[in-house]
């Protein structure tokens, strides 16, 4: 018999329970008025073939997401092994967040990060409310693969390497 833990206020079991699950990590970024605007997002995940759908999870308190919604197209890269520290200034709190970061742009606006495992160009389709967090469906318009590049994995709340079997 397995006993659980009761859930409790404390956050940080249920982070360390998280923390369990490897994870992509992805850059999803537009230029808006003319710079760039984006965030790291490892709650990114497939979800529909037909028709062509993905998700990204974003904390309501995101300052981020509303910009990137309003901006409607959106690039998603798929972070690569060793864009560690690419991803790590993403993730800051900077205003410019790109500035060190090599990256290009769609016709549609959006903000791609060069040497990624793979490019999505989607559009907002849709938000679920989902507790601290809003669930985005995007639309996928096109992609590119580079499907000999490793992609950045997150587990235990620190980036790791695929192995090969």
């Amino acid at each position: 018999m397995i006993n659980f833990e009761p859930m409790t206020a404390d956050p940080v079991p249920l982070r360390q329970a998280f923390a369990c699950f490897p994870s992509g990590v992805t850059s999803v970024g537009a230029v808006v008025d003319g710079a760039p605007v984006g965030m790291a997002a490892s709650s990114f995940t497939s979800v529909s073939l037909d028709p062509p759908l993905v998700s990204v999870c974003f904390q309501n308190s995101s300052t981020t997401w509303p910009r990137l919604r309003e901006h409607g197209r959106l690039g998603i890269s798929v972070l690569a092994e060793g864009h560690d520290e690419i991803c790590r200034a993403i993730s800051s709190r900077s205003p410019d967040r790109f500035e060190d970061i090599e990256w290009d742009v769609s016709p549609g606006g959006g903000l791609f990060v060069h040497d990624a495992a793979a490019w999505l160009d989607v559009v907002f389709d849709s938000e679920v409310p989902a507790g601290d967090h809003t669930i985005a469906l995007l639309s996928i318009d096109g992609l590119q693969i580079n499907s000999d590049t490793a992609p950045l994995v997150f587990h235990g709340s620190r980036f790791r390497r695929l192995a090969t079997l």
